[in-house]
């Protein structure tokens, strides 16, 4: 199975299974003499930790994260960073009853069509499960961008459960961190916990969600045309993150609503240089950043992994109703927020360094 790999200069490799004796990610691109210590990949790993609360799967992990290479006297040594998490709560018996069965909205059947093998303990490889190792790699590449970037900010918050949003009249940064949801609102944060609740509890169900990732302080003039656009790469790394089902940039599918005067980003001249009256285009223009937040969303799938019967059928073509058992998060968005930052902040940092490499941070003129 090949392809696991993305990037061009920052390059990451994920490997390992959900109930394998441990996952990971070699990073390979990093500039040396970045500062980076354990406990540094550890916070971001915590966010995105399971059991942490009881809207999300109770499988307990520590997700500790190892630093096997690649560091040395706390930096970055230009040479590829091997990172270990070890697993430590696998309960691969709970999968024992779907070995030769096939979960809906899973990639069980697709997996047994191309290979003709599967790892069915937790989905192995196409388990969420493997975002650990995207995370602790975010993490690294968070750090190269202190060093290069340092203005540079990534964070991710969930706008909308199921049908319910977040009202952007109430939108508050700090009140991200504060709660179970990584949401920007606080008025529907007690409103999402009693529905999640519901949800889990009494319906045996579960629910989608929509992630936005703001990236501030971006310089103007990362990504290029034709085929190395920054948002081709965005939502290329967005869509390969598990259960995700659509990406959009900027105003993204609404745009198709809107007239081309409603659309275009007004552009006047400031004390610093450019400024936009709006930001439909969501920080890009013609797959290179303007200088404004870069904006996108995500949205993600319901959890396949239900208590509720589904149709389904085994290997030999018998029809079944499948209930999956084991430990599942009844709305996976909510840990898919820091999966999402650490895919945005790979993916810039990716293409500040092609920047430095192919113009060496040369800009065209603008204003005397």
């Amino acid at each position: 199975m090949s392809l696991n790999s993305y990037g061009h200069l920052f390059r990451v490799t994920t490997w390992g299974e959900s109930h394998g004796p441990a996952l990971g990610a070699t990073v390979d691109g990093c500039p040396p003499g970045v500062p980076v210590r354990e406990e540094d990949l550890q916070v971001w790993l915590d966010k995105r930790r399971p059991g942490q609360n009881k809207h999300t799967t109770q499988r307990n992990e520590p997700d500790a994260v190892e630093i096997l290479s690649g560091v040395f006297e706390g930096v970055t040594t230009g040479t590829p960073i091997q990172l270990m998490i070890r697993n430590t709560d696998q309960r691969s018996k709970d999968y024992g009853d779907i070995a030769e069965t096939f979960r809906p909205g899973h990639a069980d059947i697709t997996y047994w069509q191309k290979y003709g093998i599967r790892d069915y303990r937790g989905g192995g490889r196409s388990s969420a499960r493997e975002t650990a190792a995207r995370v602790a790699a975010g993490g690294v590449a968070r750090a190269a961008l202190a060093q290069l970037a340092p203005g540079v900010s990534v964070t991710g918050y969930m706008v909308q459960m199921g049908s319910k949003k977040i009202d952007r009249s109430r939108f508050d940064w700090d009140e991200i961190g504060c709660n179970d949801f990584w949401c920007p609102d606080p008025g529907v944060v007690d409103e999402w916990a009693d529905y999640l609740d519901h949800l889990r509890r009494k319906e045996h169900n579960s629910v989608g969600a929509m992630i936005e990732i703001t990236v501030r302080g971006a310089p103007a003039g990362l990504g290029a045309p034709i085929y190395g656009k920054l948002d081709t790469d965005l939502a290329a790394a967005m869509m390969s993150i598990n259960a995700v089902k659509g990406v959009e940039i900027g105003a993204g599918m609404a745009a198709a609503g809107l007239t081309g005067r409603d659309n275009a980003d007004e552009i006047t001249m400031g004390p610093d240089g450019p400024e936009y009256v709006s930001n439909h285009a969501g920080g890009i223009l013609g797959g290179i950043s303007t200088g404004q937040d870069i904006v996108l969303r995500f949205a993600v799938k319901p959890t396949s992994s239900i208590l509720t019967p589904r149709r389904s059928i085994r290997k030999d073509g018998s029809a079944m109703d499948v209930v999956t058992k084991g430990r599942h998060d009844p709305c996976v968005g909510i840990r898919a927020v820091p999966v999402g930052e650490a895919m945005a902040a790979a993916v810039v940092l990716d293409h500040l360094l092609l920047d430095r490499g192919q113009t060496g941070g040369a800009r065209g003129k603008i204003g005397g």
